[in-house]
């Protein structure tokens, strides 16, 4: 037998109605609530709004792509909750160091650029730092590190879960900071790589990530760092050519890097590491 809800709900307004108290103020009260409850189903069979489109089709597309993630899983904490409960935890001495980040750190496979080093990869491709806060406490503070690297800002600014301001990202890397903080583990964040367009495959990537937005941001975390007693690791100024752009052999599609680029970057972070370990040590 088919129901008709709709029908079902009117013959129930249509009965209390004819049963509801005579006075006054009861029924204005509650007329309206029987109008809202009609309203319901109605409601409920009207098509989802579309995406807002951001104006580049590639990214628009990606974005439909990922809609499952947003409103299921937000901070995708189900990508390391597995991963995260098999880890046994720091042994005496270890100085643990996770890598906090986006597609960049997610592909970085780093027991081939920091051999037999306690480095635990916490990367997710696509991601923004709004998500990166999500899952702070289990990717970073649960897993008990000395140092977190942080590489992130550059999805943000690419607007891949929505268009967001450098104040924004700048609020993320604080409450990132202040977290990490409060649990003893030492901060460093690591600059917003540079991108290019030599490829084809590299001119939406570049159109979407303007370069005045990655010096403005680069320029407010060196300076955060510095107030802070965060280190600040500085990836732009070893991979950026003459034109300001991410150096052409260092990245095939204008933002992830080469094996060359992973291998200046892994210099770089295990010097900032040393450092922000020395820190820790003096205090």
């Amino acid at each position: 037998m088919n129901v008709n809800v709709h029908d079902v709900l009117r013959q129930a307004i249509l009965f209390s109605e004819e049963n509801m108290s005579p006075h006054p103020i009861i029924r204005a009260i509650v007329r309206p609530l029987f109008a809202i409850l009609l309203s319901l189903p109605a409601l409920a069979q009207q098509p989802a709004p579309p995406i807002p489109s951001t104006g580049s089709g590639g990214l628009d597309q990606y974005r439909a792509s990922r809609i499952a993630i947003y409103t299921d899983d937000f901070g995708q904490l189900a990508r390391y909750r597995q991963a995260n409960a098999a880890l046994a935890p720091p042994a005496a001495g270890e100085s643990r160091v996770i890598f906090l980040g986006d597609s960049i750190t997610d592909y970085w496979k780093l027991p081939d650029y920091f051999p037999r080093k306690p480095y635990i990869n916490r990367g997710i491709d696509g991601q923004t730092t709004p998500e990166m806060v999500v899952r702070f406490r289990q990717d970073v503070i649960d897993l008990h590190p000395k140092v977190v690297v942080v590489l992130a800002g550059t999805n943000d600014i690419a607007g891949v879960t929505g268009r967001t301001s450098n104040q924004d990202i700048e609020a993320n890397y604080a409450s990132m900071a202040e977290l990490a903080r409060v649990h003893r583990i030492r901060v460093v964040f690591a600059s917003v790589l540079p991108v290019h367009n030599y490829t084809p495959d590299a001119e939406e990537s570049f159109a979407l990530r303007p370069r005045d937005r990655i010096l403005a941001l680069n320029k407010w975390l060196k300076n955060y760092c510095a107030r802070n007693g965060f280190v600040y690791l500085d990836y732009f100024s070893a991979v950026v050519d003459e034109r300001g752009m991410l150096r052409r052999a260092l990245a095939d599609d204008g933002l992830h890097p080469t094996d060359a680029g992973y291998k200046i970057m892994a210099s770089l972070a295990e010097q900032a590491i040393r450092k922000a370990l020395a820190e820790n040590r003096a205090e």
